[in-house]
């Protein structure tokens, strides 16, 4: 079980149920029908920051005071100061609410809650980032963090294989084109179906996977997406010679209060919230289905 970052310097920080306050920075749309925009947020206070030390794969809790909270992924990393960025799709009230934000505005923060990606794990070996859609958000913050953490030399090839229905629904268009120019890492980026103008790679995740073919020889791959490209990735992933050990995903969609306290996230004897949101196939192996 993880546990929550503690700091002596600040009570709200001890008390994982008290949000800090946050300034809202910069609002950016990141897809054409402006259903998900990225919100960068400062901490109001000087101590909060200081102590808030998070790694990529770890989630937490915003509030839109009088409307409700939900758990997001963090999307920027840690080598990224003086923000914090989460990725957020208008999908209910407190989405909604916080989709109306503007610079300036004042919204609570909980956390850094939950596990996160094995960095250690990944050390001497290639990464595999495979995403779909709106789940690209905490693969953003891994990428650039193996990228920009000062130990690029730590990692071997790094993939990524990132899709959408259509070039407009891709997100964080200014990263993927500044990695496209980089020679330390492969970026694949592909959409469903042709589109006047795309002269990128066209097919579903999963065979785009398979086309590209990373070596499985020694290496740790990450996978989030829709559920349905998931399931048939891992397939692919076993035909190339992926053991479950080498492949983690995140299981955000089943949070809800963060610290294990609601019950609503729990599969078997497993707390998401707390025991992951990541977990490896072969932990959610030994879990009931129903995750």
């Amino acid at each position: 079980m993880s546990d929550t970052h503690v700091c002596t310097c600040n009570p709200s920080v001890q008390n994982p149920y008290v949000p800090m306050s946050m300034i809202v920075q910069r609002v950016t749309d990141e897809v054409d029908d402006r259903t998900i925009k990225s919100f960068d947020l400062a901490f109001a206070r000087e101590e909060d920051a200081r102590c808030f030390q998070y790694t990529p794969g770890q989630f937490c809790e915003l509030s839109v005071f009088g409307e409700g909270e939900a758990p997001f992924g963090i999307a920027s990393s840690p080598t990224e100061q003086g923000f914090l960025r989460f990725t957020i799709k208008k999908a209910g009230v407190v989405t909604s609410r916080l989709h109306n934000c503007k610079p300036g505005d004042v919204i609570g923060l909980r956390g850094p809650l939950g596990n996160s990606f094995p960095l250690d794990l990944m050390c001497g070996k290639d990464v595999v980032v495979i995403g779909g859609g709106f789940a690209f958000t905490t693969l953003r913050s891994l990428i650039i963090y193996l990228l920009e953490s000062g130990e690029r030399d730590q990692y071997g090839k790094i993939t990524v294989i990132y899709g959408a229905r259509d070039p407009g629904l891709l997100m964080y268009k200014e990263d993927l084109a500044a990695w496209e120019q980089r020679d330390d890492i492969e970026v694949c980026q592909t959409i469903d179906r042709e589109v006047p103008g795309w002269t990128r790679r066209v097919g579903f995740v999963p065979n785009v996977t398979e086309e590209v073919a990373p070596n499985a020889a020694n290496a740790v791959a990450v996978i989030c997406g829709p559920p349905i490209m998931i399931r048939f990735t891992l397939p692919v992933m076993t035909r190339l010679g992926f053991g479950k050990e080498q492949i983690y995903t995140s299981l955000e969609n089943r949070m809800k209060c963060g610290i294990g306290k609601c019950g609503r996230c729990n599969v078997g004897h497993k707390y998401v919230c707390v025991d992951g949101p990541v977990f490896s196939m072969a932990e959610l192996d030994q879990l009931p289905p129903e995750y």
